[in-house]
């Protein structure tokens, strides 16, 4: 439930579009942030009236992805973008663009509603997949690392029998 209903929000819309009431004194009127009053303006002048019905609602991954690129595409603002694809908050696409960038476009396919768990579970799903550079040079980095391995265990084993057979010789003398 909104914390202001669809006919607040018209009445406030049509006192900045209509009177040509200062969004300032506007505001004052129904004690709201100016910046919600700007945003349902831009919603209206987008959309219409059903502009100020905007809910939140579950997107989809492919959807996100869209949004993000057509928004660096266009060169448009988070602001703008989410009032012409009619989501309520730009704080959501400002999220999603964060996630984007941070893990990768495949990130915006996870679903994140909900609390997290306080203790992850062990499970058999898919873990985390690797680059195939990043994993190939980890596999040489492994294997590298067993091949000095293997070397130090041999020469480690060649002084000790060199050790041994000189302390043998000593014994003999």
């Amino acid at each position: 439930m909104s914390k202001y209903s669809y006919e607040e929000k018209l009445e406030a819309v049509l006192r900045v579009i209509e009177e040509g009431m200062s969004y300032k004194a506007s505001t004052k009127v129904l004690g709201t942030a100016q910046g919600w009053e700007q945003r349902w303006v831009k919603r209206y002048e987008n959309h219409g009236p059903e502009g100020l019905l905007l809910h939140n609602g579950t997107y989809t991954g492919e959807f996100k992805q869209h949004v993000i690129e057509y928004m660096h595409r266009e060169h448009l603002s988070a602001s703008q973008t989410a009032v012409l694809f009619k989501i309520p908050r730009e704080n959501q696409v400002l999220n999603w663009e964060r996630i984007y960038y941070e893990e990768g476009p495949e990130a915006l396919y996870i679903d994140r509603r909900g609390r997290k768990p306080k203790m992850p579970k062990e499970t058999n799903t898919k873990k985390k997949q690797l680059r195939p550079e990043v994993e190939e040079d980890l596999i040489k980095e492994v294997q590298r690392l067993r091949m000095e391995n293997e070397y130090l265990k041999k020469s480690n084993a060649l002084v000790q029998e060199r050790i041994k057979r000189e302390s043998g010789k000593s014994s003999h003398h």
